[in-house]
């Protein structure tokens, strides 16, 4: 949730609207993993098939698969950014980054 609510206070210094929007675009493509968990790709960075991603606009939502049919949301990042290994995998037991 900080990284939807700083990334809305960072788009709302321009448009209180569009930071709205974007936020109802996280929220729509979190209801969608309720029912199609395994819809993101995994995500390359990691090459692990439980971390897997949905980009949401310019910005990637990176999910840990926990079982078969739930997902626990990592963090929302800026796709033009440098991949946020620290914010996703001390979260995540056994899973390493790809070399």
């Amino acid at each position: 949730m900080h990284d939807m609510d700083s990334i809305a206070a960072y788009i709302a210094r321009d448009s209180e609207f569009h930071a709205a929007k974007q936020v109802e675009r996280f929220f729509a493509s979190v209801e969608r993993l309720k029912t199609h968990p395994r819809m993101g790709r995994i995500v390359p960075e990691i090459g692990h098939a439980s971390i897997r991603e949905i980009s949401v606009g310019n910005y990637r939502l990176i999910y840990h698969l926990k079982e078969e049919d739930l997902a626990e949301v990592l963090t929302v990042h800026h796709s033009a950014r440098k991949f946020p290994f620290v914010r996703v995998l001390p979260n995540i037991r056994g899973v390493r980054r790809k070399r």
